[in-house]
């Protein structure tokens, strides 16, 4: 089967298309096989592909196969799922360890990890969405702020900030959305009460007082923008980073946390309903083929376009 794998650390030059051997039914007991038609390409694989995580994957090291995010058909029978299901889901790279990413054609999976996709989903949709609803929707957990609270959402334009605006709002938290210029209408459709211009971090803070001069009860830190966006929050407020190494350090009994997503195929199973229902908005910037994702990886680092980078398989 075809694969992409990260040759050694670096660039985008570093990713090479290789050949290794498809896996058989039972292979790997308890796991099931997936062919897949879709995967996404998330910050995380830039940084691991770019070495930033080097020190922190124990003994794995290059040739690996990067990908978290997947779309596709079942291969082998899934408890309440025939052979033949569309299903989508996503590894746990990190915790996994093994290197067997979803840059793949066939990935071997955990069968909680699954959820079916709708009829009206496309694969390069349901693609876009196991990752980062995972990670906004167990950060927005970690962040436990009561209705009628004030959040802060960087990186409002992500797929991972747009989920969390939109669940946040949901949950009745009155949200502030930093974005990408020209996506502030948009997020405020999708339930933002103020949706505020980037800019460098002072900019941010300064706009966001100006919007909230009592300043924030939580961020939910999708920009990454770490200890910068510190001075938005209340004393004794509460921060939540989706990188671990974008943690600030604690101060004016500030709760601070970070979150690694795990998988949730229930609620994955119910965000992909809500997506079919037009209840739920995700978004794909761009689609490109398995072989092109050197380019895919440039995209995502330029920042191209805000939206989740699918690579058809």
């Amino acid at each position: 089967m075809r694969v992409v794998e990260v040759t050694a650390y670096g660039g985008p030059e570093v990713l090479r298309m290789a050949r290794r051997p498809e896996p058989e039914a039972g292979d790997v007991p308890g796991r099931v096989r997936v062919r897949l038609k879709a995967a996404g390409v998330n910050q995380a694989d830039l940084r691991i592909r770019a070495g930033h995580y080097a020190d922190s994957v124990g003994s794995l090291k290059p040739p690996f196969i990067l990908g978290t995010d997947f779309a596709g058909k079942l291969l082998d029978p899934a408890p309440g799922m025939a052979v033949g299901t569309r299903v989508a889901g996503f590894v746990p790279w990190y915790d996994e360890l093994t290197g067997e990413g979803t840059y793949a054609e066939v990935v071997q999976v955990a069968p909680e990890w699954l959820a079916p996709i709708p009829d009206d989903v496309d694969h390069t949709v349901a693609a876009s969405l196991p990752l980062a609803s995972a990670a906004a929707q167990q950060g927005l957990d970690r962040i436990a702020l009561p209705a009628g609270s004030t959040l802060l959402v960087t990186g409002g334009s992500t797929v991972v900030g747009r989920l969390a605006v939109q669940y946040a709002s949901a949950a009745g938290l009155r949200v502030v959305a930093v974005a990408h210029e020209g996506d502030e209408s948009e997020l405020k459709i999708l339930g933002a009460e103020h949706a505020l211009p980037r800019g460098t971090p002072e900019d941010v803070i300064d706009r966001v007082l100006a919007a909230v001069p009592e300043q924030v009860d939580g961020v939910f830190d999708g920009a990454l923008l770490g200890e910068d966006i510190i001075p938005v929050l209340k004393d004794g407020g509460v921060f939540v980073a989706i990188a671990p190494d974008r943690v600030p350090a604690p101060q004016r009994n500030i709760r601070v946390e970070a979150v690694r997503a795990v998988p949730d195929a229930t609620r994955l199973a119910e965000s992909l309903q809500k997506v079919a229902d037009r209840e739920l908005i995700t978004r794909v910037a761009d689609v490109l083929p398995l072989e092109e994702v050197a380019e895919a990886h440039r995209r995502a680092e330029s920042g191209h376009r805000p939206g989740r980078i699918i690579l058809m398989i």
